[in-house]
C-alpha cells in the first residue's frame, strides 16, 4: 500500500520503517528539517532515534501534502497535544478512503477527547484505528518479538491495520473495543509517573506491584464507566502496557517520576528532554474525565497534587496508604 506516516518521533520512526520492510510505499512526515535531513540521508533518525538504522526504501518530508497524497494508509504519531492541529493541517488532502491510525496516546486537554476522537472530527468520514499495546520503540527497531492491538468500530479497517504492520516480529491483534484500548494506552503514563516516583523515594518490588495493580483497577473503572470492556484492560492496551511502562527502562514517564521522588520539581525534571512524557499531559485530562463521570482514581488524583501542587511526594504515598480499608473489589 501506499502510506503515510505522520510524526516522526521514536515510535513515528520505528512505525514507518516497519511498513517499509513490510514492503509498502511509506513517506514519513516530520517537523524537524534535520529530521527529514538524516532519514534521506543517513537512513537513521538520528534525533529521536539514535543508533537504529532505517531502511533505505524510507522516504521522509516536511510537506503534508506530498505525503498524505493518494496514501491509502495514513498514521498518526504526534504528542498528543499536538495532535489536532497537525491532522488539521492534512485534512483536505487525505483521501476519503483512506484508512486512518492513530498511534498518538493521550487524552486532550479541555475536551477530554480520546484520540481517534480528536481525528475522527478533523477527518470526518473515514474508518478510524486505535494503535496501542506494549512496545518500546527502540526495541521494535531492533525487531524484537512484540504484540500490539488495533482497535476499531470498523472490523474491516482493523484488519487492514493488522495486515500492514504484522509480520515475524510484530504481532498485531484486532478488537473492537477502541475506547478500552485508548485508555489503556494514555492511563498507563500516569501510572508510570507513579511508580517512578516511588522509586525515587526509595520504595522497592512489594510498593511497585500495590501501584500497578491498584492502578490497573483504576483504569479498568474509568473504563467501564465509559463503556469500555473489562477484559480489554486485562489485555495487552491494558495489563501489558502498564507493566511495560511501569518497569521498563525505557520508559520516559517512569524516568520523569523518579526524578520527582528524588525531589525535583515538574519543571526541573522536564528540563533538557526533547521527548514527551505523556503522562505529564494526561494526568490532569484523565483526573478531570474521572470526575466528570463520578469514578474514584486516587492514584491520579495524587499524582496530579505530586506534579502540579507542589504536593510532597512521600506524603502522597501515605496517604494512599491511609485511605479507608475496603474490599479489593469494591467499585
Amino acid at each position: 500500500m501506499r502510506c503515510a506516516v505522520i510524526g516522526a518521533g521514536a515510535w513515528g520512526t520505528a512505525l514507518a520503517n516497519v511498513l517499509t520492510e513490510n514492503e509498502h510505499d511509506v513517506v514519513l512526515w516530520a517537523r524537524e528539517s534535520d529530521v527529514v535531513e538524516s532519514v534521506n540521508g543517513r537512513q537513521a533518525n538520528d534525533r529521536f532515534l539514535a543508533g537504529h538504522a532505517l531502511d533505505a526504501r524510507l522516504r521522509a518530508t516536511g510537506d503534508m501534502r506530498e505525503a498524505v497524497a493518494d496514501a491509502e494508509l495514513v498514521v498518526y504519531v504526534p504528542p498528543s497535544h499536538a495532535l489536532r492541529a497537525v491532522a488539521a493541517a492534512g485534512r483536505h488532502a487525505v483521501a476519503p478512503v483512506a484508512t486512518v491510525v492513530v498511534a498518538s496516546k493521550g487524552i486532550e486537554r479541555g475536551t477530554l477527547a480520546l484520540m481517534t476522537e480528536v481525528v475522527a472530527e478533523e477527518l470526518p468520514g473515514r474508518a478510524v484505528v486505535a494503535l496501542s499495546g506494549p512496545s518500546f520503540a527502540a526495541e521494535v527497531a531492533d525487531r524484537q518479538p512484540t504484540a500490539i492491538v488495533a482497535a476499531s468500530e470498523s472490523r474491516g479497517a482493523a484488519t487492514v491495520a493488522q495486515e500492514a504492520f504484522s509480520n515475524s516480529v510484530l504481532r498485531v491483534y484486532t478488537t473492537e473495543d477502541i475506547v478500552g484500548v485508548e485508555l489503556g494506552g494514555s492511563l498507563k503514563n500516569v501510572m508510570a509517573v507513579a511508580t517512578g516516583i516511588a522509586e525515587g523515594l526509595g520504595l522497592g518490588f512489594n510498593s511497585r506491584a500495590a501501584l500497578i495493580t491498584r492502578g490497573l483497577a483504576e483504569m479498568s473503572r474509568l473504563g467501564v464507566a465509559l463503556g469500555a470492556s473489562p477484559r480489554t484492560f486485562a489485555g495487552l492496551a491494558g495489563l501489558g502496557d502498564l507493566v511495560l511502562t511501569c518497569t521498563g527502562s525505557l520508559s520516559r514517564n517512569r524516568a520523569l517520576g523518579f526524578d520527582i521522588g528524588k525531589g525535583a520539581t515538574l519543571d526541573q525534571a522536564l528540563e533538557g528532554r526533547e521527548t514527551v512524557a505523556e503522562g505529564v499531559v494526561s494526568a490532569a485530562s484523565a483526573l478531570a474525565l474521572a470526575e466528570r463521570e463520578g469514578v474514584e482514581m486516587p492514584i491520579v488524583a495524587a499524582v496530579n497534587r505530586t506534579l502540579f501542587e507542589g504536593y510532597p511526594a512521600q506524603r502522597a504515598i501515605e496517604d494512599l496508604m491511609g485511605r479507608e480499608l475496603r474490599p479489593e473489589n469494591d467499585r
